[in-house]
């Protein structure tokens, strides 16, 4: 899952009831997107795992750009730092996923997915200072480290091939947050097409995986040794998990504003758990929902979700 700064829609927010539905559809897909990893690193390397899904992702919201008539950047300063985004918010989360699901279930990782925010603020604060630390904020993030404990069930101890793959996917929240505050930071004043800032950084975070991945991974596997389940859940999780659902979440920013499409934050790790669950047979400990609720308590109140609003 890649997000953007939320911004501000221009028009009254429909209701609830109009907009649920459409923050509900690429929550699904983004919680899908785990098991789709999973099936994926049965028969690829995570490095051709990611390297698929950026391809798929990028033609995907390229074809929605040319329907929309829209264009990619043309400046050289901006290029280059959508390269460093689809690195850090792309090619390296992505690629972490993956080995980290070699070694912990799908919908693990999907919970520490959602711990993304949590780096974010304080990477905003204090190496980009797009944001002040207010009260709520510090408590907030206090309450995110203690949900970590949980997940991690740091007093029940873990062998060393559960842990790596736990701290693999926090590295990989940990590459969100700093790609989001650097993407706030250096990229929104200077385009307005969100689409045209994902599009692009896909590309990059293309070009970028397909040179690494021979020298780390060794010669790509051909198509017809893979299996027809295996080729699906790429694609899939290129055009549907990374392409489309970026699409939509774009959509909500607009039509509902920035405030509830981040909501979708809460839900993903909810699809996680319960297709890990259901279509995987993945074993869910107690500890690690209970967790996720601590975390995700943590981000509410970080994002100022429980104070009094005006009338």
């Amino acid at each position: 899952m890649t997000t953007t700064p939320a911004t501000t829609a221009t028009t009254e927010p429909p209701s609830l009831r109009t907009w649920l539905p459409w923050l509900l559809v690429p929550a699904a897909i983004w919680g899908c997107s785990f098991v789709f990893i999973e099936v994926g690193i049965r028969e690829l390397h995570p490095l051709y795992v990611t390297l698929g899904r950026v391809a798929c992702g990028a033609v995907a919201l390229l074809a929605i750009l040319a329907i929309r008539r829209e264009s990619l950047p043309r400046s050289p300063l901006t290029w280059a730092h959508l390269a460093a985004i689809g690195f850090f918010g792309a090619a390296v989360p992505f690629t972490l996923f993956g080995y980290g699901e070699e070694r912990i279930p799908s919908l693990l990782a999907g919970i520490w997915n959602g711990t993304t925010p949590l780096v974010v603020l304080p990477v905003a604060v204090l190496v980009f200072r797009t944001e002040r630390f207010t009260r709520n904020q510090a408590l907030g993030l206090a309450l995110g480290f203690a949900g970590t404990l949980i997940i991690l069930g740091a007093w029940r101890g873990t062998d060393g091939a559960d842990l790596l793959g736990q701290l693999m996917c926090f590295g990989a929240a940990v590459c969100y947050g700093v790609a989001i505050p650097y993407q706030a930071r250096f990229l929104t004043p200077r385009m307005t097409s969100d689409l045209a800032i994902a599009a692009t950084m896909l590309v990059c975070a293309t070009v970028e995986v397909a040179l690494i991945a021979p020298f780390v991974a060794g010669a790509p596997p051909a198509i017809t040794s893979l299996s027809p389940e295996v080729i699906a859940s790429v694609v899939a999780l290129g055009a549907l998990g990374t392409g489309a659902a970026l699409a939509l979440h774009m959509r909500n920013v607009r039509r509902i504003g920035g405030s509830n499409a981040s909501y979708v934050t809460y839900l993903v790790p909810i699809f996680a758990i319960a297709l890990g669950v259901l279509v995987l047979d993945e074993k869910l400990e107690w500890y690690q929902p209970v967790g996720a609720a601590v975390v995700l308590y943590g981000v509410a109140l970080s994002q100022g979700r429980f104070r009094r609003r005006p009338r």
